[in-house]
């Protein structure tokens, strides 16, 4: 088991799906990171079953170590075997567990495992320039921004920058 001092990462399960149908449809949440679409609950159990089938991803479920209690999700995704790469994702969808550092201990746990148990050699993921909270978060576990996407996305009616950022496996282990 993947486990830190306040989270631990688990399998996502099918009883999670009620939870996680409601963050994707939380349009205040997703407009943090993605354009916002309603999802149908038929479109929600496709993706479901879509990710578990797929070889280039790992989704977990990040869950409290007190409580058992579902507060987000994280996953690579993207891998590529060859040059021994991926992208991190992370979402804390509970509103009540954000701030507390839940966010940093979950994807220390995931680049840990990426590195470690994958075999990866290198993780990027992309964040939106004004999210400040979650530079804080990839800052803290390693991550170095490498370059700005110049309105790389459309979120919210608005085209906004994304930055990209790397943690190679060299970095990780001497921070």
């Amino acid at each position: 088991m993947l486990r830190s001092h306040h989270v631990y990462l688990s399998p996502v399960l099918e009883k999670d799906l009620p939870t996680l149908f409601q963050w994707i449809n939380q349009r205040d949440l997703v407009v943090m990171g993605a354009p916002y679409k309603p999802v149908s609950e038929s479109e929600h159990q496709e993706w479901f079953q879509a990710i578990q089938k797929r070889k280039d991803a790992f989704l977990f479920g990040v869950r409290l170590v007190e409580s058992d209690d579902l507060i987000g999700t994280c996953q690579l995704h993207g891998i590529h075997w060859i040059h021994r790469t991926a992208e991190l994702q992370i979402r804390i969808g509970d509103p009540e567990s954000r701030g507390k550092g839940y966010g940093t201990e979950a994807t220390r746990l995931l680049v840990e495992f990426g590195f470690r148990d994958l075999g990866l050699r290198r993780i990027t993921l992309h964040v939106v320039k004004g999210n400040a909270a979650a530079l804080r978060v990839y800052e803290k576990v390693g991550f170095v921004q490498e370059g700005v996407l110049r309105q790389a996305a459309y979120l919210d009616g608005n085209t906004v920058d994304l930055i990209l950022m790397g943690l190679l496996r060299e970095e990780y282990r001497e921070s």
